[in-house]
Order: C-alpha cells, then structure tokens, then sequence
C-alpha cells in the first residue's frame, strides 16, 4: 500500500504541487528518499525517526520508501518532514489515511516530535486554496497562513501528538486567526530636517511617481536622513501589493510571527554587499535586497563603495520590475518593482564642493571625477532626480523647527498617487500605480505637451544629449510635477524642472 501526501516546492514565489508516496515493504530494513532531494531532505530521515520515537511510536522493522515526485524536480528545504513523518504514521495505522485527503502539510520536525516554523506558509496556503486543498502547518506559521483565504481550512498542530490526537477527536485545534504586525512606534518625520528644501522637494516628488533619487553631497549634509524619512511620506501597500510582498517575505523566511503590515519595506544593506545578496541567489536561489524592497525602497548609502559588478546588476531589475535567477538545474523569477534612493560623496574625501578647500593628492575636479567614475553611465541613466544636498550651516540649525510635517507631505503624495491609478486604470492598465512605471507609448500620450512645452523639450535633449530612456524619464518626471500640482495637461514649467534634475546625471554620465 502506497500512502500519498501533499506537499509544495517553491519556485521563486510559486508554490508547485509535490506528491510525498510513503511505502513500507518487507525486505532489509531501510529508510530510504527518492526524488532528487537536497542535503537538507534527505537529512529528513534521522529527524523523522526521532520525532516518532519521542511521539511513542516505533518504526517497523521493514523498509521505508518515500518517493517525492515529480523526480525530476529539485526538493529543497527543511519542510518536507511533516509530511513524509504523517506519510509514515499513515502508513503503519497510527492515523487514519483519509484525514490527510485533501490536505496540504509542510513543517520541519524537532527531535522532540514539535513542529517547528518554515518559510513559504503563505505561497503554500495560497497554492493550496487555489488546488481546493486545506493545509497542515506549523503552529508559529498559523497567522500567516490564515491571510490567504478565509474560507481555507488550516490546521496548526505545535507537535505531532496535538495532530494525532486531532485525527482521532480527543482533541480539537481551532483554526488560526490572521495577525497583523504592531506599529513599531512613529517613524522619522520630515520636520526633524533644517534646512534642504530642495532635496525635500525631491523627495516628495520621488515618493509622489516611484522615481530613482540620487542626492549627492558633502559627509553629514543630511542625506540619510532624508533617505530615512522617505517611508513616512508614502501611502500604504494596497491589498494586491500587501499580499505580493508578503509572500516574497515568506518564502525568505522573514515574516516574523506571520504577521503582515501594511507599510511599505525600506531596505538599507551596506556596501560590502555582494551580487548575490542584492539581487538573489546563492545555493537556494533565495531573493535579494531587490527583491525584498519589492514596492518599496532600496537605500544604497555611499553608493560608489559598492562593488561595480553588484551595481550593475540593478540595471535589468529596475527596468523589467523583475529579477531571474539561472542555475544549471532551475531557474526561479522574483518580482523586483523597487524605487532606488541612493546618497553619494561628491569625492572621496567628500569635500571637494566646499568653498576654499584644496585636495591635497590632486585638483578637485579631477578627485570627484575619478570618484564619480565608478559609477556607471547605464545606471545614472536609469535615476530620474539628481539633486546637490549642500552642507547644513549653523545658521541653518538655528531655525525653528519647519512647520510641515511628513503627515502635510504623504496627503499631497497621496492625492499625487490616486491620480495615477485613475488614469491608467482609465487607460486599461490597472496593473501599474505609478509614473515611475508607466510604458513609453503610454506615458508619452499622458504626458503630452503644447508647443511651447516640446520645443523646450526637444532643444534640451540635444543639448543636454538625452537617450531614448532618458527622454522617457524627463516625460515621467514631469507628468508626476503635473499630477502634484493637480493639473491636467503637462506644463513647459513642469518639463524645465524634470530637466533640472537631469542636468546633473548627465555631468555625473561625462564623468563616468
């Protein structure tokens, strides 16, 4: 007899069906995995064996066959124990076999007989709803698999005896109820900042569209700051987007307590980053820093220390919004629609733009540009706003405190961002959110000028030597001016401050 247990393998963020077929048989006693199982399933075994011996049961002396089909799909992960240990118990009659039709299981085993937490609960309980499946999970992981229907039913036993008790009705487990994490205290406001009106405009402009933001500046002029305060001007992750990310979260295994929020992420890695850790990868094909800031922000501070290939790399996941990760044996796709905000030195010494300093190893304009280098011109072309952060002076500091807080701010943001949902839903595209966003044909339609405005426009890409994705940018920029500004048509003052802000990337492109 041949007992069948349904379980999941993850692809990215996908959740692909898995058939667990348990065996017992006379023959040499052995416990043998079949179906191209990692280091980590087939480790299942030993954990298996102690869990049901902690749980009062014993194995038969015979041998056990457990076959994860298709064979021919890698299995990774810890969580195939719960249902090849159900799959044994099964089996040898310790629980009925027709309680586990219809159900998906996934969870790790302690040698105690506990079920411990695993990633991917909420791809898994999404997968399994979509298959009409109920699902088994870990107790820790109740929460989050609870957000993927409310009519899904779900079992979160805490130990392979809660469960078997479940089976046999001594014991009844209550379904899990979804949980939403707490607000971890008010987040940075915008009027803590003296001063850089300018690059506040910036990034209220950037938050407004979903454009790239690159401030530049000298060492403490406030562009982290800045950075920081950017969460607090935007609008919640609608119910659509809330569940994307949450999903990425998952299968990284950073749903903590399996509860969501509906704030957007703000990622900050540090330089040292490598590839990998930015865009995915490794062993697993795990997602990356790109991938974790999916609808949200990825600040990269100090940006020419970070190694040049890793830089890179960003380049097709911020034009795409999606990040494939190729190996020999697979190949996984995670979304990846991030807004990049990253803060630069003008040098390395950072103070070549202050007035009377003198590099001692070389002329200023030489010292920036050799720092400036590293930077890529692909990828400067790619950030919409470029903006001098200048130096705060003491005066500065010695003003009141401003009196718009991020609350004045994220309402115009807001207002900003409900105009564009409206017009490209209107348009047939209720999948985009942002100007950021937008097709070229499209936005050149929404942003259309008069005369006045594309003769600007047209003299201004000449001079300033635009490329075909940089003219496109300019339009997003200055359609996301139109959309704060409340107006319909896009202005020849909208288009010279979108050009403003470009000015400068296209220095910094000369100096790359």
């Amino acid at each position: 007899m041949v007992v069948r247990i349904a379980t999941v393998a993850f692809a990215g963020v996908e959740a692909l069906p898995i058939d667990v077929q348990v065996q017992i048989s006379s023959g040499n006693v052995a416990f043998t995995v079949v179906g191209l199982a990692d280091k980590a399933v087939a480790e299942s075994r030993e954990r298996v064996r102690s869990a049901l011996v902690a749980s009062g049961l014993a194995l038969p002396a015979k041998r056990i066959t457990v076959n994860l089909a298709p064979a021919d799909l890698p299995k990774e992960g810890s969580h195939y124990d719960l249902p090849i240990a159900l799959g044994v118990m099964a089996a040898i009659g310790a629980i009925p076999a027709d309680a586990l039709a219809g159900m998906t299981v996934l969870g790790e085993l302690a040698l105690d007989g506990t079920i411990t937490a695993v990633a991917g609960v909420l791809p898994a309980a999404v997968a399994a709803n979509a298959r009409g499946h109920g699902l088994i999970c870990p107790a820790p992981c109740g929460p989050e698999a609870a957000w993927a229907s409310a009519d899904l039913d779900i079992l979160a036993p805490r130990s392979l005896i809660q469960l078997a008790n479940h089976f046999s009705g001594t014991q009844v487990m209550s379904r899990p109820s979804p949980s939403i994490r707490a607000a971890g205290g008010p987040q940075p406001d915008l009027a803590d900042i003296r001063g850089q009106e300018s690059a506040k405009r910036a990034l209220e402009i950037a938050a407004a569209g979903g454009h790239n933001l690159l401030m530049n500046g000298p060492p403490g002029a406030g562009k982290s700051m800045l950075a920081q305060r950017l969460p607090s001007i935007l609008p919640p992750l609608a119910p659509a987007e809330l569940l994307e990310v949450s999903m990425i979260h998952s299968v990284a295994g950073a749903l903590a307590g399996g509860e969501l929020t509906d704030r957007r992420p703000f990622r900050a890695p540090h330089h040292s980053a490598s590839m990998a850790a930015l865009v995915g990868g490794g062993a697993n094909a795990r997602p990356g820093e790109v991938s974790l800031a999916h609808h949200g922000v990825l600040f990269l501070d100090e940006l020419p220390e970070f190694q040049a290939q890793a830089l890179d790399s960003l380049r097709q996941p911020i034009e795409t919004g999606e990040v494939a990760i190729a190996r020999a044996n697979h190949r996984v796709v995670y979304p990846a629609r991030f807004q990049l905000v990253a803060a630069m030195n003008p040098c390395r010494c950072g103070h070549a733009t202050e007035p009377g300093y003198a590099c001692k190893r070389q002329p200023n304009a030489r010292c920036m540009a050799q720092y400036q280098a590293r930077l890529s011109g692909p990828l400067l072309d790619r950030i919409d706003l470029n903006v001098e952060v200048p130096a705060v002076t003491a005066a500065d500091l010695l003003l009141p405190a401003p009196r718009e807080r991020s609350a004045d701010v994220a309402a115009r943001v807001a207002a900003a961002r409900a105009r564009q949902q409206s017009r490209y839903a209107r348009l047939g595209l209720p999948g985009i959110a942002t100007n950021a966003a937008a097709p070229a044909n499209v936005i050149e339609e929404a942003a259309a000028s008069d005369a006045a405005g594309m003769a600007l426009l047209r003299e201004a890409a000449e001079r300033l030597r635009l490329s075909a994705r940089g003219y496109h940018r300019v339009l997003k920029l200055a359609r996301t001016l139109a959309d704060l500004e409340g107006a319909e048509r896009v202005e020849r003052a909208h288009l010279a401050e979108a050009l403003s802000y470009r000015a400068e990337s296209d220095r910094l492109s000369r100096a790359a």
